[in-house]
This record gives structure tokens, C-alpha cells and sequence, in this order.
């Protein structure tokens, strides 16, 4: 993975979930990893909310001191720019949903523009807004307009949620390789738990996935 690694995508694809564990996996080959929690629009499935958990695991966090609270005020910590001024970190940034949350990255293009990163477009196939390849074209360059970044590559997560089988994401792998020639990147990854993952024929790009993040009723139970 590259020194800088962004998370975008539509609402509810998972983007969270991945960053996490892409920053857990940063942690196995450096020293220094830190994770920025971007998200400005959405109150539920921050990266903050895992917080505790990432820095026993040595990984910085920085976040919305309104993270994970019912107060929503749309600043980000100046902490961000560490990271691209201390080139001894490798980083995880998850942006907001949908063209509303890649805003957030638009302020820093000056320090981006002459970094070598990647920003993952995370797919769900199995969400309204994206099962088609017109939308996802449409939202992409929403979100590259927003961010004043580029797209390098995509994310296959389909999922249903708790109701997520194994064949939800195998069946999407073809969907998936025509989404990624629509936006002229590569598919990196296929993400999932391994018991999604297990249905793939072939696993070269299988990124298997701890899950972190749960549902507002999940702590109810």
C-alpha cells in the first residue's frame, strides 16, 4: 500500500470497516500509521468509534473532537496535516459518503497533489445508488470533482449487511470488473470476512475483513 491510502465510496459501503483493517494491516509492516476520521456528514460508523481499540494496537487516531457525539460541527483537526508533512507515517484517511464527504479532502490538495497515494472507490452492488454503472461513473466524478483527487483504483465490497452471503459477493465479481473499466482503474481488492471471501474462485485480490463497526441496535443486544 502506498504511504497515503483514502477511503471513498457511496453511503453505507463499508468504507469504514476497510480503513480500519487497511490500517491494521499498514501497522504489520510500519511503525508510524495513523487513521483519519474525515467523515463530517454521517454521525454513525466513524472510525473514532473504534478508537480505543486502534491505539492498543499502536495505530494514531485522529478525529472530530465531535466524533461519535450527537453534536455535529463540520471541522477537521489541524492534527491532519501531520500527515502529510511527517513523511515517516503511512496513513489511512475515511472520508465522508458520496461527493458531500470528499469536500473534506478538497482542502488539502496542495499537500496531495505531490504525494503518491491512492484513493479507493469502495463498491456495495447490492446498494441502490450503485448498482449501475452510470451512477457509479456519476458519483465518482462527483467525488474527484469534490476532493480535487483522483480515483486509482476499486474496492468490491458487496454486501447485505448481516444478511450477507457468500454468493452476494462472488455474484458481483463480474458487475465489479465493468465498473472498474468504466472508471479506467484497477479492481484491488474484493473485500469481506472469510466466510464472504470463500466463494471466490479465485482469492489474488482477497482483502478478508475483521468487523469493528456495528448497527445502533447491535448495542442493545
Amino acid at each position: 500500500m502506498k504511504r497515503i491510502n483514502i477511503i471513498t465510496g457511496h453511503y453505507g459501503s463499508g468504507k469504514t470497516e476497510i480503513a480500519i483493517n487497511m490500517a491494521l494491516k499498514l501497522k504489520e509492516q510500519h511503525d508510524n500509521v495513523v487513521i483519519c476520521d474525515m467523515d463530517i456528514v454521517n454521525p454513525y460508523f466513524r472510525t473514532n468509534d473504534a478508537k480505543e481499540f486502534l491505539e492498543q494496537k499502536g495505530i494514531r487516531v485522529i478525529a472530530p473532537d465531535y466524533a461519535s457525539t450527537n453534536i455535529d460541527i463540520p471541522v477537521l483537526p489541524g492534527d491532519i496535516l501531520s500527515v502529510f508533512t511527517d513523511k515517516s507515517c503511512y496513513a489511512v484517511l475515511d472520508l465522508g459518503g458520496d461527493d458531500d464527504g470528499a469536500v473534506a479532502l478538497g482542502q488539502y490538495h496542495r499537500y496531495l497533489k505531490d504525494e503518491d497515494y491512492d484513493m479507493y472507490y469502495v463498491l456495495n452492488a447490492l446498494r441502490p445508488d450503485t448498482s449501475n454503472i452510470d451512477d457509479i461513473k456519476a458519483l465518482a466524478a462527483n467525488i474527484e470533482y469534490m476532493s480535487r483527487a483522483k480515483i486509482t483504483g476499486l474496492i468490491n465490497n458487496t454486501n447485505l449487511s448481516y444478511l450477507s452471503e457468500p454468493k452476494h459477493l462472488a455474484d458481483s465479481m463480474e458487475f465489479a470488473d465493468k465498473a472498474a473499466k468504466a472508471l479506467d482503474v484497477e479492481l484491488k481488492y474484493i473485500t469481506g470476512t472469510g466466510e464472504m471471501l470463500s466463494a471466490l474462485p479465485d482469492k489474488a485480490k482477497a482483502f478478508e475483513l475483521e468487523l469493528f463497526m456495528k448497527l445502533p441496535f447491535d448495542a442493545l443486544a
